[in-house]
């Protein structure tokens, strides 16, 4: 036998060695030119170049855990010391590469998971070709279906588990995806990612929903709407999860379930569905005088929006800006739509939900689609914490709001959405929104209905999306890099390598290691923490108030919207089964304005007031304000623009063909869809020989789904429809724009309420021959808040 050099001893026994996984030698050989027993020098030497964790001294005292270190690492001598196993160097058409070094290959942009199946065979999820997609296989042609049907047996049982538990609240929803540009840059205030620079865009998703109903329920109903905002900065994910009203029904998340509980439909028999107009919302919001606030905006027309994209949003709590130097200013979150705050009247909403219960939902899509992308514009009120300790309420109260008198707004930045899920289900359904998604340059308040909605939002997610990986969801994934310890659980999507999952480690060299002042950092010190340390259950005595600001918000409507919300009680307690819940929601009322319980009252068969509800604190501080002018719809009716918005245009035989040719292009000019409604879709046969093709019918498409009506010159047959008739009193009750030329004029005025003022009416444009002029009036009026002096109650017959 030769004889074995000592070096050449000394590399074998170091690769016999490092091919052992459950022991080792004593001392690693360095300069190994083996693979595993360099993988074994080189991990030996990265493990020892950190001979402790330097940075334990530095978790203890207040200054250190003002001021958090970065984690400590150590340098990898080579890459094969941190892989998870040296065969990673084996590459095939399944596994691929290796990871590229320090990257996560999960987080891309949705493209790395859309599909397009165009010129493509069906296959089975395994990616078997389908030979055939109609047939069961069975024994014969009138034999037994065979058990060894795989393709059967996958297609049926992914249909069978095809739905997810559908959100407790929020289930009705729509979305779509967009951008945040921000218009000024406030460094100054706050590191926050989407505000560091003018110009910076930051892409973001959106969704819109109802609280109350179910998933399937109608868009249209009496409820609030919920705002949400996922911002995919360039320092990870924040959602702004709010609604389209500012305050809420209660002051600590404790009460949470019992408002969802109270609003639901009741256990008994499960009625009614997304709507609050039943006993057990009322029993106890009546017991909730903090609640008052809040039903003044429910009650109303804020309550039910024209669509999504004329509806204010709020981020509803106070929160904090952080700046680089750790000073924090409070701050308030207000959207604010370009197109103006636009919303239906009642009886409008209620045809329209059983026309087209997604006519919200099909307003949002088809403005994208159409190019009339919705915008607001991000304004934010900030205040320091001595400011807030001034005011009569408590700005940890989420049932009060800050009146724009106090503190206005200020204007950072726009969002517009600019493009439509490519699936509903992997976008819309799936996307998860928490309230505790926040990056470096926010943080929270002690709201304590905040506070809850931190923990609850994250619980949720874990049963509706079958585990804690649902973060991995393309929707919901960051745009930036995720590096963390956490592994397994359902639906794991990212292939980690190494051999590391925990911190603080040498085998991974330290890695990945806390960020230390370049992460999130909260607030050092908050000043409503400083009263003392006394563990209670009791809320601040400003907390105590509960009417001042519901009378705020009411005297700053104007007549028909005060007059709107004293029908929309009457309606609501109407459907109450039990008197007293009655009586004491009135005794409640009583507290805000007796002029607006007697209203209520005199609809609910009330003859003689019951006392006003006895008040919760006895010495009520001050406000403010008494009247805010920002409070009304009519304070902010948008830009004028017509985009998005859809008139009825009358076609039948006869038909001013010429006119109502011109009145389209000229909507259509402005961003609007006219559409061609006759009494059958299809070709109308006009007054100068050529065909208009209705794509609409009076039957299909009645009038409370259109912003206007224009019935042009001739349309002889079609004014003997009663369809029409419907369709010129529901236009002209919902206080919407009507144009008749020629001979419609006398139609339009004989099928008018009594009483109607054809003279003084600007949304009612009576002209002669078509001229430009009455498209120029239509499109103004259009573009401008509704006219309310048409309005009767009872309505006029």
């Amino acid at each position: 036998m030769s004889e074995t050099s000592p070096t050449r001893g000394n590399a074998a026994s170091a690769e016999a060695a490092a091919r052992n996984t459950d022991s080792g030698p004593a001392v690693v050989p360095p300069g190994a030119d083996t693979p595993a027993a360099a993988k074994a020098g080189d991990t030996q030497q990265m493990a020892a170049a950190m001979a402790d964790n330097p940075t334990k001294p530095l978790e203890y005292g207040e200054d250190n855990g003002l001021a958090p270190s970065a984690g400590a690492t150590s340098e990898a001598p080579s890459r094969a010391a941190l892989a998870s196993a040296l065969s990673e160097v084996n590459g095939s058409d399944k596994t691929g590469s290796r990871a590229p070094e320090g990257h996560n290959n999960t987080i891309d942009t949705l493209d790395r998971v859309r599909v397009d199946s165009s010129d493509q065979p069906m296959t089975t999820n395994q990616g078997v070709r389908i030979s055939d997609n109609q047939n069961t296989l069975s024994a014969g042609v009138r034999g037994p279906a065979l058990l060894e049907d795989f393709v059967l047996r996958e297609k049926l049982t992914h249909f069978d588990h095809e739905r997810i538990p559908e959100r407790v609240v929020h289930a009705r929803g729509s979305g779509a995806h967009g951008y945040f540009e921000c218009t000024e840059a406030i460094t100054d205030i706050t590191s926050a990612a989407p505000f560091q620079e003018k110009g910076k865009i930051t892409p973001l998703f959106v969704r819109f929903s109802t609280v109350a109903g179910e998933r399937g329920s109608k868009d249209t109903a009496r409820d609030v709407r919920g705002f949400a905002v996922k911002f995919y900065t360039d320092a990870g994910n924040w959602d702004l999860v709010g609604n389209n009203m500012p305050v809420f029904f209660i002051q600590d998340a404790m009460k949470f379930p019992d408002l969802v509980h109270a609003v639901k439909p009741e256990p008994h028999h499960q009625m009614p569905q997304a709507a609050s107009a039943h006993d057990t919302f009322w029993d106890f919001v009546s017991l909730m005088p903090e609640s008052t606030h809040m039903l003044m905006w429910q009650m109303s027309d804020r309550a039910i929006p024209r669509s999504f994209a004329t509806m204010q949003g709020f981020g509803v709590h106070t929160f904090r800006f952080v700046n680089a130097e750790g000073q924090a200013t409070l701050v308030k979150f207000h959207w604010l739509p370009v197109a103006g705050t636009h919303s239906l009247v009642w009886d409008e909403a209620v045809k329209i939900s059983g026309a087209d219960p997604d006519f919200n939902r099909r307003d949002l899509w088809e403005r994208i689609d159409s190019g009339a992308y919705p915008q607001w514009d991000l304004a934010v009120q900030l205040f320091t914490e001595e400011q807030a300790d001034a005011f009569s309420f408590d700005v940890l109260d989420s049932t009060k709001i800050i009146p724009e008198e106090l503190v206005p707004l200020r204007t950072i930045g726009r969002m517009t959405l600019n493009r439509n899920p490519d699936n509903f289900f992997s976008e819309t359904e799936q996307v998860a929104f928490c309230i505790a998604n926040i990056i470096p340059g926010l943080d929270f308040t002690n709201d304590p209905l905040l506070a809850g909605r931190i923990h609850s939002y994250f619980d949720t997610q874990l049963l509706r999306l079958g585990g804690p990986n649902f973060h991995e969801i393309p929707i919901n994934a960051p745009i930036v890099q995720v590096h963390n310890n956490q592994r397994d659980g359902f639906h794991r999507q990212a292939i980690f390598r190494g051999r590391v999952a925990y911190e603080p480690n040498s085998l991974a060299g330290g890695c990945p290691f806390q960020a230390g002042m370049q992460g999130f950092v909260s607030v050092a010190a908050r000043n409503e923490s400083r009263e003392g340390t006394a563990k209670v259950r009791a809320k601040p005595e400003k907390f105590a108030e509960h009417y001042a600001q519901a009378r705020l918000f009411l005297d700053s409507q104007t007549p028909a919207e005060q007059d709107h919300i004293a029908a929309a009680f009457r309606f609501e307690l109407s459907k109450c089964t039990v008197p007293a819940v009655r009586e004491r929601m009135v005794a409640s009322l009583r507290n805000v304005s007796d002029d607006l319980a007697r209203k209520v009252a005199d609809g609910l068969g009330i003859k003689e007031l019951p006392a006003p509800m006895p008040l919760a604190t006895r010495q009520p501080p001050e406000p403010e304000v008494k009247r805010s002018k920002f409070l009304s719809l009519m304070a902010r009716p948008g830009d004028g623009s017509i985009a998005g918005r859809k008139v009825a245009i009358v076609v039948g035989p006869g038909v001013d063909g010429a006119f109502a040719r011109q009145m389209q292009q000229a909507l259509l000019e402005g961003g609007a869809v006219g559409r061609f409604v006759g009494m059958h879709i299809g070709p109308v046969d006009a007054g100068d020989g050529s065909a208009i093709d209705a794509d609409a019918s009076t039957e299909n498409s009645p009038g409370f789904l259109f912003d206007a009506l224009v019935i042009p010159d001739g349309n002889d047959g079609l004014k003997r429809d009663g369809h029409l008739w419907e369709f010129v009193r529901d236009v002209y009750r919902h206080c919407k724009p009507i144009v008749a030329i020629g001979d419609a004029r006398e139609f339009v005025t004989r099928v008018l309420p009594d009483g109607a003022d054809t003279r003084k009416d600007k949304a009612l444009i009576l002209d002669e021959r078509g001229s430009q002029g009455a498209i120029d009036q239509l499109i103004q009026c259009l573009g401008a808040p509704r006219d309310f002096s048409r309005e009767s109650d009872p309505p006029r017959v």
